[in-house]
């Protein structure tokens, strides 16, 4: 394997040694590191899986992941090649499913990375490096492909060769090597390799871009590899910038994990864009695509206070509950409440009640402070009913005061639409005693002269994340 425009020489020990010297610029503390490398087992994870393993006595310790998308009928065979090959390399291997999720607007190929990934995050071990085998045809092939898709500067800027990957970081050591020198080292070290039909598909746009177009633009200009990534050098730096500017703003924005819409609107519309691009990759979440992000920066945020506007992409949505944005999980059935549904409780007994899945828990607990009287409660009954909003639930906040609509009460304490839905009600027969932890009806507050006091507790579930 060799850097730049270097030939290889058959047999020698200059692929690892130019490899771990690319290692060694990426990762500081290298080789004090543990290494795993996502393993297709193609020419290029195959290179450098074999130069890593080349190292004896090898002063790191490495090991490699096979993912197995499900999408053909020949993957479970591929993921034993790999296995196979890694036996023959001396490192330990281990092949995980990925669960490719289809959703409006996201393509399989994509749907696929993002599930690779996820399988490789949940994987990973304490304090080990993601190592992937991009090469520069590759960086190629992503700059010009986010240039046909009217990507900005973060498509631009490609794949760096080091960066964040959750709580490690991702490196790409390859991405000085072509993928000619790739396959001439492991033809020179005779090493198998896994074909996968599925890189020779034209339907997939980088396959199409691969081996129909590509070709005659190197023809053309034969260097046209290295100065496209020179451009995606150039247009990281200018993201940086950007990612920059938009952390303050976002900061600015703040509003517990949320944003300000009314300070979001003050900002020129193109930092606007850029604040909210930043705080969407910032939650793990896809980016929208232009026109979604469009109606997020422009009609959600100046929509009415009260039409709760929301935009959904992929398996996220952003929501606008009076003048503040969320942004949440594509919808899923918990985030309607348990319809209909109702659990029967005598908190003597039983002072946890279990609820629904995505819906928590109720708790009664005694508390000297607590709102809540517990002989006015107790004298109601020793059964109660839970349940969820059918529509038209009042309840009397204050003695001498009328009944209110537990729809203007969720309206005015800001509760989001999805917490809304998952709110557990507490009733005596007909009579709404308590909506979740929010609100008590007076019959059953506690007062000056009350005895036994409690308090309602209702522990939310973690919010959904996909």
């Amino acid at each position: 394997m060799s850097a730049g425009r270097r030939r290889v020489r058959p047999g020698s020990r200059y692929g690892s040694e130019a490899l771990l010297a690319q290692l060694r610029g990426q990762l500081g503390e290298f080789p004090h590191v543990a290494l795993c490398v996502a393993f297709s087992g193609g020419v290029d994870s195959t290179a450098l899986l074999g130069a890593l393993a080349q190292v004896r006595p090898r002063p790191f310790a490495l090991r490699a992941v096979h993912v197995d998308h499900g999408l053909h009928r020949d993957s479970a065979r591929w993921g034993a090649e790999c296995r196979r090959l890694a036996r023959r390399l001396g490192v330990p291997l281990r092949v995980v499913r990925a669960e490719v999720r289809s959703a409006p607007g996201v393509s399989l190929e994509e749907a696929a990375r993002t599930a690779r990934y996820r399988a490789l995050g949940a994987d990973l071990k304490r304090g080990e490096v993601l190592l992937t085998a991009h090469n520069q045809d590759d960086q190629l092939e992503t700059v010009l492909l986010q240039l046909f898709r009217g990507c900005g500067l973060p498509g631009l800027s490609a794949m760096p060769a080091a960066a964040p990957f959750g709580a490690t970081r991702l490196l790409r050591p390859l991405l000085g090597f072509t993928r000619a020198q790739l396959a001439e080292w492991v033809e020179a070290e005779g090493l198998p390799v896994v074909f996968d039909e599925s890189n020779v598909d034209e339907r997939f746009d980088r396959n199409y871009l691969r081996h129909r177009v590509l070709p005659a633009v190197r023809a053309r200009w034969s260097g046209v590899a290295a100065a496209v990534a020179r451009t995606a050098r150039h247009a990281a730096e200018g993201q940086q910038l950007l990612e920059s500017l938009a952390r303050a703003d976002v900061e600015r924005a703040s509003d517990g994990a949320g944003l300000s819409a009314k300070t979001l609107r003050a900002l020129p519309l193109s930092r606007r864009r850029n604040a909210l691009r930043w705080w969407i990759a910032r939650s793990g979440r896809i980016l929208p695509d232009a026109r979604r992000l469009e109606q997020i920066a422009v009609v959600l945020l100046e929509a009415r206070p009260d039409a709760h506007p929301q935009v959904a992409w992929g398996d996220a949505r952003i929501e606008r509950h009076a003048e503040r944005l969320s942004i949440e999980p594509a919808s899923s059935p918990a985030e309607h409440g348990p319809r209909g549904q109702q659990i029967a409780w005598d908190p003597r007994r039983t002072p946890r009640c279990e609820l629904p899945p995505g819906c928590g828990a109720l708790e009664l607990r005694p508390d000297a402070l607590g709102p809540l009287d517990l002989d006015a409660l107790e004298a109601l009954g020793p059964t109660l009913t839970v349940r969820w909003r059918r529509g038209g639930e009042r309840l009397r906040v204050r003695s001498g005061e009328g009944r209110r609509a537990l729809k203007s009460l969720l309206q005015e304490a800001h509760v989001p639409p999805g917490e809304r839905a998952r709110l557990p009600l507490v009733f005596c027969e007909a009579t709404l005693l308590a909506a979740g932890d929010l609100w008590l009806d007076a019959r059953v507050r506690a007062g000056a002269g009350t005895r036994r006091r409690a308090r309602l507790i209702w522990k939310k579930a973690p919010h959904p994340r996909r």
